[in-house]
């Protein structure tokens, strides 16, 4: 093996307890994880059934997220008897492990993967693996971060450790000059229509360049959050100043002395100049527009300024077929132009773009507009933090004065796992991340693209082309 390594080879190999085999696989430490209570029960029942315990509570979170209401006015009741038991069972699981929980009333609740670094949860080196696939969020601080199954989260509980096979390493770097408005969201939905959904499977993703630097640590959670909807089971970046800066003042970061030697040693976590990749990739951002979904995958997608593509100019048989299926599922006709789509609903929040920036952004389109008649519009921050943050801001009135909802903190219609459900036939520009075929309600359409976006479709009352707005504002 060489002596040169990449930063993915850096994180597994200074977690490694063990080599198992000669296939990849190896026993690896993790640091910490944070477990909802809709991912976690089976894991739980497993423990007490096998009558052991938690190897060590305090590297372990509970958070809940995914099954509580995000009405306006919160209150601990679950309206859903399901979720009111999903919820009862973690309570009891937080007091017999002695595991630490934010709760429905608790304000530090919120989304898992907006929760956790507001914390200082997540450092730059660790190794944290979850119950959601979207863990891959953390590594825009420079961690190593994955989702992992039921049975997977119990063996975490019980040892501290999870039997892992080693990923393929792939570099993206992101280039170019930017055009107006480009997001996060706009790059790394670009990414995943190049790549497929299915393109980066096998693969840790590490990404480099001008462009992606340039990012906020929050365009670049967006980054990470969203790598898995092209299979990668893994996505960072190297922990730099900005990221340093982000978390500082974060509860639960080392302190003083601590902060400076926990910052010198993680000045060094980089890939070496000679680290060789199994797979290298340049993505040039020069004329990026805004994107939308127009299917029932992340991948497919194209720029506002397209239209609906035609399946008959498609010579692969499958992939004429999975067009055929996805416009007849989302009612559109070939040659349709993006901006010519009516909405019924528009979803501004979720793990992949429910932070303080999203919203600010959002905020600037909406200023002094209304949302159009028969639009339904939510705003649902990530985190009760981030929502008391933007009350504080202003930006909560702005939403409000334009007809929004704003709502309290949670996943809420990201996968409609509560009472934020859209009805068959609606159709939503929303900000989450996956527009999968009833992800947001059964018979439902959703149209993925950034919250600066969601909030012009909101005032147009169809898709529209943010710029527009920008450029009137």
């Amino acid at each position: 093996m060489s002596e040169h390594k990449t930063l993915y080879e850096k994180l597994v190999d200074s977690h490694t307890v063990r080599t198992l085999d000669d296939k990849g696989n190896v026993l690896l430490y993790i640091d910490r994880s944070i477990l909802n209570e809709y991912t976690s029960p089976q894991a739980f029942s497993g423990l007490r059934e096998a009558g052991r315990g938690v190897w060590n509570p305090a590297t372990l979170l509970l958070n809940v997220d995914h099954v509580n209401p995000t009405r306006p006015l919160r209150t601990p009741a679950m309206t859903d008897a399901g979720g009111e038991l999903q919820v009862n069972y973690f309570r009891e699981n937080s007091k017999y492990f002695d595991i630490e929980l934010f709760d429905v009333m608790d304000k530090r609740q919120g989304i898992e993967h907006v929760v956790a670094p507001e914390q200082g949860w997540v450092l730059p080196g660790m190794v944290i693996a979850a119950g959601d696939s979207h863990t891959s969020t953390y590594g825009a601080f420079g961690a190593l971060g994955f989702g992992i199954g039921t049975s997977e989260i119990e063996h975490l509980m019980a040892t501290q450790t999870l039997v892992y096979k080693k990923l393929k390493t792939m570099r993206v770097s992101i280039i170019g000059v930017p055009m107006q408005a480009m997001t996060a969201k706009d790059i790394i939905m670009l990414l995943i229509e190049r790549l497929g959904a299915d393109g980066a499977t096998g693969y840790a993703i590490e990404f480099t360049g001008d462009v992606y630097s340039a990012l906020s640590v929050e365009g670049r959670m967006t980054m990470c959050n969203m790598a898995v909807e092209a299979g990668a089971r893994g996505a960072f970046s190297a922990p730099d100043e900005k990221v340093f800066a982000y978390i500082e003042s974060a509860p639960r970061a080392p302190k003083n002395a601590l902060w400076l030697q926990a910052v010198a040693q993680w000045q060094k976590l980089k890939s070496d100049d000679m680290a060789v990749f199994d797979k290298e990739i340049s993505l040039d951002c020069t004329a990026v527009e805004p994107r939308i979904t127009w299917g029932i995958s992340p991948d497919q997608a194209g720029g506002i300024s397209g239209s609906v593509p035609d399946p008959d100019s498609i010579a692969e048989e499958q992939k004429r077929r999975d067009i055929e299926f996805a416009l007849d599922y989302m009612g559109l006709k070939p040659g349709m132009s993006f901006e010519d789509i009516p909405i019924s609903h528009a979803f501004i929040g979720s793990c992949t773009n429910g932070r303080i920036e999203d919203l600010r952004a959002a905020a600037l389109v909406v200023q002094g507009r209304k949302v159009s008649p028969g639009v339904r519009a939510m705003i649902v921050p990530g985190s009760t933090q981030v929502r008391d943050k933007a009350e504080h801001e202003g930006l909560a009135q702005i939403f409000i004065d334009a007809g929004f909802e704003w709502r309290q903190s949670g996943c809420s219609m990201c996968l409609a796992m509560n009472e934020d459900v859209l009805k068959a036939g609606d159709r939503c520009a929303s900000s989450t991340n996956r527009n999968f075929a009833g992800r947001q309600g059964a018979g439902s359409r959703t149209h993925l693209m950034s919250p600066a976006m969601v909030a012009a479709a909101a005032i147009a009352g169809h898709i529209v082309d943010v710029r527009r707005f920008v450029q009137e504002a």
